[in-house]
């Protein structure tokens, strides 16, 4: 089976979204068969891949709701070198209904078995909070990869999200594992940037990933034309940041320890 990554925080605005494309940009480029799953209702991973949200005849929210197969879901993104599950705002419509359903933080844990062993990785853009569409995600997942922006308010919810982590463990996902946390939108030159990120190293170790993603124009362009900055221009700064995080992520690929997410 592939291996299963939600990339979450529930703080909005960390490059969540642009960390789900395009890593899966490049892994796909390091010759492994990545799904992207786009669990957000806004779709940005699905417009940033080239889909139209407004021209999809299946998504995630069918599939969530059982009216759609995972297979007649996934559509192939040819400049990306993934597959994706598309979204559209449908989804908070689905999020709404699958509270009132049996076993409603499994459903997508059970669409996914079918399609799961197709791909070396599974990765899953969710949205900005802890709802039923992101415990839908943790519950599926083998892994979380969370993005955090070097800032003041960067571990502000961190500990909820470390909590819930915790909680789906303890209950419906014993395998669960915090795969990483991910520096973003960094900037070397801000000094505070520097103090909150020798704070993540401080409390989380080697848990903190060696691959820093920079503050970069192509990275920021290159959802306004439905591609990866892998596509859009793969000699700048942000594509070579996400090829690294993509050998980085790859070199962990042997079976690791549980971290204690205390």
């Amino acid at each position: 089976m592939g291996r299963i990554i939600a990339v979450t925080n529930q703080k909005g605005g960390v490059g969540k979204t642009t960390t789900a494309v395009n890593l899966a940009a490049c892994l796909a480029a390091s010759d492994r068969r990545v799904l992207l799953i786009d669990l957000d209702p806004q779709a940005n991973a699905t417009t940033g891949s080239g889909l139209d949200k407004t021209d999809l005849q299946n998504t995630t929210c069918e599939v969530l709701l059982g009216d759609a197969h995972a297979m007649d879901t996934i559509q192939p993104v040819d400049s990306g070198g993934y597959a994706i599950m598309p979204a559209n705002p449908d989804l908070t419509a689905a999020e709404v209904r699958l509270m009132q359903e049996i076993g409603r933080e499994l459903k997508l844990r059970q669409a996914l078995e079918p399609v799961a062993d197709m791909f070396d990785y599974v990765l899953i853009d969710c949205p900005p909070s802890i709802n039923m569409l992101t415990l839908n995600a943790l519950t599926a997942a083998h892994g979380v990869l969370i993005p955090i922006q070097c800032e003041y308010y960067a571990l502000e919810g961190l500990s909820s999200l470390l909590e819930t982590v915790r909680q789906i463990r303890n209950s419906v996902n014993p395998d669960i594992r915090i795969e990483g946390l991910l520096r973003t939108m960094f900037d070397p030159r801000n000094r505070l940037a520097k103090e909150v990120s020798a704070q993540l190293i401080k409390h989380f170790g080697d848990k903190v990933y060696t691959t820093i993603i920079p503050r970069n124009v192509r990275l920021a362009e290159a959802p306004s034309f439905g591609v990866s900055a892998l596509e859009h221009d793969a000699r700048s700064a942000g594509s070579r940041a996400y090829l690294e995080l993509a050998a980085e992520i790859i070199s962990h690929e042997a079976p690791a320890a549980n971290m204690d997410v205390a």
